[in-house]
């Protein structure tokens, strides 16, 4: 369902003062009122989109949450029964000269009426609800969902732990338990169910939705499914070949061997020593990547030697 844009209808900007709305309000509501579009649907649905724009953005909290949400989930959340409670819709009539409050009432019920069962009773200069049918009560609105952003090092993003998050959830400090599943990335959203903020009116309470941000690690390199890890050998050894000890992200330490005539960046594989899948079950694989380490001073043997190699054609 397309959420509607007050901001739109009403002509004023997101930053627009209550001053500025109220005028706005004012302005449209005068060229669309029904005493003066007697028989015009399109003026009267105008008029109702106005004052459903109104009684949103002239609320203080309202008009937060309909910033916080969005048009589109602010829809979703909220029923017009909620846009329009506490809605003075007859001492508004009084104060922008549309008429009087039981005019306002008449015409507020003409238009609006028939919203999910409730009805209105006028009660001195306000309007109050009631409830009739089966909406004895007002409609409970759920709680404003939480993002925690939590920060792992690699290691725990690949085995899995347990962490105790501490957090305000606008009333007061919690504190719970969270398991970390294995394989977690960086943007991988957690949902603890009912631990936002508490719910309006008896609804429920918005979700605690924990963020993961995996930390760098000074060995280990994501890529995908794979990890990959840097070692520098001789130049020796990339010509004679030798074999290196390299560590796992588990703990474990493997040996590699390097072939003679290695080459610079080349990779070798240790099969599933990399992260947990994403889209399946297994491991992806760590790559070892070589690098050549060439020496910025030799001694003098050393380069009478390389001299020697080089007229040998090497």
């Amino acid at each position: 369902m397309a959420g509607k844009d007050y901001y739109k209808i009403l002509g004023v900007s997101k930053d627009a003062s209550p001053d500025e709305i109220k005028k706005a309000y004012r302005r449209l509501a005068l060229k669309y009122h029904p005493d003066k579009n007697k028989g015009n649907k399109e003026a009267e649905e105008r008029f109702k989109e106005i004052n459903e724009a109104y009684a949103v953005l002239s609320d203080p909290e309202k008009r937060k949450q309909y910033d916080m949400f969005g048009s589109e989930e602010f829809q979703q959340r909220f029923t017009q029964e909620d846009i329009f409670r506490d809605f003075d819709f007859g001492s508004i009539f009084r104060e922008f000269g549309f008429g009087s409050a039981s005019r306002g009432y008449d015409i507020f019920s003409q238009i609006f009426g028939g919203m999910g069962g409730s009805g209105f009773r006028q009660e001195g200069p306000r309007y109050y609800r009631t409830y009739t049918n089966f909406d004895s009560t007002p409609r409970g609105i759920k709680g404003q969902d939480l993002i925690y952003e939590l920060a792992i090092p690699l290691e725990e993003a690949v085995k899995g732990t347990t962490k105790i998050i501490s957090y305000n959830n606008g009333y007061h400090q919690e504190k719970i338990s969270l398991r970390i599943p294995p394989g977690v990335r960086t943007g991988t959203r957690l949902r603890v169910s009912g631990k936002g903020q508490p719910g309006i009116h008896g609804g429920p309470n918005g979700d605690l939705y924990v963020q993961i941000k995996v930390l760098e690690h000074p060995l280990f390199k994501e890529d995908g499914d794979d990890l990959i890890m840097k070692r520098a050998i001789r130049f020796s050894e990339a010509v004679l070949g030798t074999e290196i000890e390299v560590p796992t992200i588990d703990g474990k330490t493997l040996r590699v061997k390097i072939p003679p005539g290695t080459q610079d960046n080349s990779k070798f594989r240790l099969r599933g020593y990399g992260l947990p899948k994403r889209n399946s079950s297994g491991r992806g694989d760590a790559y070892v990547q070589i690098s050549i380490d060439v020496p910025k001073r030799l001694t003098k043997k050393q380069e009478e030697l390389v001299k020697e190699l080089s007229k040998m054609g090497l």
